[in-house]
C-alpha cells in the first residue's frame, strides 16, 4: 500500500459511530492510537469509541478524540466461569451486548484480530464490521477481513488498515495522553535531573535480555554518571531483584501505576527495552529509544523519531513464539552490553536534542 493514499474505500458507511476493538498488549494500543485522530480527519462529526480492557485503559481514557472508553469485563466473565455460575455469566453476556448495540455503530474496525475481539465485534450489531485476516475462525464474524501489511515501519498493520477503508494517513502519529496526577508524580521523581529508563520486562522469555547483560549495562551507566529508572510491573519483582540489587538505580518495578509509568518514559531523556510496551511508548513521547530485538521481527523505521533498533538477525530469527535454540536465545545474547552503550551514548552525549530522524536498524557489528 502506498501511504497516504487510499487503496479502498468504504463508500456506504456513514462513519457516524464508529468502534475500534484493539483489547490489550500495551504496545499494540500505542501502534493502534493514530487510528483515533485518522478517523476524526476524515469525519470531524463523527464520535469514535474504543473498546479494551481495564488493564490498557490509563492509555486511552483521556484520549480527547474518544467520544468513550468502554471496558469490556474479561475478569469478571472468567470468574463467573471459573464458579460455575453459568447462568449469570451468560445474562451478564447479554447484558454487555446490548449495551453495545445501543451506541448503534456504523462501523467497527476490529485490530486485534482474534476470535474473542471478532465475537466482540459481531455483539455490536454493526452492518460493517472490518478486521484482520487471522488463523482463527473470525471470517463468519466480521463482514470484511484484510491483511496485515506488515512493512517495516511501525504501525504499518495499522496504517494499512486505515488507508484500505479510505482514510489519509499522511498523519499517523502514536498518541498517549496523560492525566495530570500522572504527570506531575513523574515531574516530582525528575526533580530537574535527567534520567534513562530501562524496560527490561516482557512476558515472553525468548523476548528477554540476558539478565548478566542488563546487569552489565547498568553498572557501566553508573560509572558515566547516568541516573537510571527501572520499569516493571509487579510480576517483575522477582527479576528486578536478582538483576539490579545491590545497583544505585531507581528499581520503580511494580510499584508504579501504568499511567504513572508513560509519564515517566514521557519525562526521560532516553529509553532502552526490549520489545514491550514501555519500550515502545517511548516512541510515541518522541524520546530516544534504544529497542533490543531479536525473536520477533521488529519494525525497521520510525519516522520522525530518534532511536536505534538493534537486532542481531541469525539465521533462526525472527522465531515469534516457536524457538528452536533450546532455551539459548542467541538472538539476544549476541546484543552487547557495549553495543547498546555505544548506541545510547549518541544521544545523551549533547545537550540540545537534534533535528528528528527516522530510527536506525543496526546489526551488532554495525552497533559497535
Amino acid at each position: 500500500m502506498t501511504h497516504g493514499v487510499a487503496e479502498n474505500v468504504i463508500p456506504d458507511v456513514a462513519f457516524k459511530r464508529v468502534l475500534v476493538i484493539r483489547l490489550s498488549a500495551i504496545g499494540d494500543v500505542v501502534f493502534a492510537s493514530p487510528l483515533i485522530e485518522a478517523i476524526r480527519r476524515a469525519r470531524p462529526d463523527a464520535e469514535v469509541y474504543w473498546l479494551a480492557e481495564s488493564t490498557v485503559a490509563p492509555l486511552l481514557k483521556h484520549h480527547a478524540g474518544l467520544k468513550e472508553l468502554l471496558i469490556w469485563p474479561r475478569d469478571e466473565w472468567r470468574e463467573l466461569f471459573r464458579r460455575g455460575r453459568l447462568w449469570q455469566l451468560s445474562r451478564e453476556v447479554l447484558s454487555f451486548r446490548k449495551k453495545l448495540r445501543a451506541h448503534q455503530f456504523d462501523l467497527v474496525l476490529d485490530v486485534q484480530g482474534l476470535l474473542k475481539s471478532a465475537v466482540l465485534a459481531w455483539m455490536t450489531g454493526a452492518r460493517a464490521r472490518i478486521g484482520f485476516r487471522s488463523k482463527e475462525p473470525t471470517g463468519w464474524l466480521l463482514t470484511e477481513r484484510v491483511p496485515k501489511d506488515l512493512e517495516p515501519t511501525i504501525s504499518s498493520e495499522y496504517r494499512g488498515l486505515a488507508e484500505y477503508i479510505g482514510l489519509q494517513t499522511d498523519e499517523f502519529s502514536m498518541t498517549v495522553p496523560l492525566s495530570e496526577a500522572a504527570l506531575g508524580f513523574a515531574e516530582r521523581v525528575h526533580d530537574g535531573q535527567p534520567y534513562v529508563v530501562f524496560c527490561p520486562f516482557t512476558t515472553r522469555p525468548q523476548k528477554h535480555w540476558p539478565e548478566a547483560h542488563w546487569r552489565s549495562l547498568a553498572e557501566t551507566a553508573l560509572e558515566r554518571g547516568w541516573r537510571v529508572v527501572v520499569l516493571g510491573a509487579p510480576a517483575d519483582r522477582p527479576p528486578a531483584e536478582r538483576i539490579f540489587t545491590g545497583q544505585a538505580v531507581e528499581d520503580k518495578v511494580g510499584t508504579c501505576s501504568l499511567d504513572e509509568s508513560a509519564a515517566l518514559v514521557s519525562q526521560s531523556s532516553l529509553v532502552i527495552g526490549v520489545d514491550t510496551g514501555l519500550t515502545h511508548m517511548g516512541w510515541a513521547f518522541s524520546v530516544p529509544v534504544i529497542a533490543l530485538f531479536g525473536s520477533t521481527c521488529p519494525y525497521r523505521v520510525v519516522p520522525g523519531r530518534e532511536g536505534d533498533i538493534l537486532y542481531a538477525e541469525l539465521h533462526c530469527s525472527p522465531c515469534r513464539r516457536r524457538p528452536t535454540c533450546g532455551g539459548a536465545f542467541d538472538c539476544m545474547s549476541a546484543l552487547t552490553p557495549d553495543a547498546v552503550i555505544n548506541a545510547a551514548q549518541r544521544y545523551l552525549s549533547t545537550e540540545s536534542a537534534a533535528a528528528p530522524v527516522l530510527a536506525s536498524s543496526k546489526t551488532e557489528e554495525e552497533a559497535l
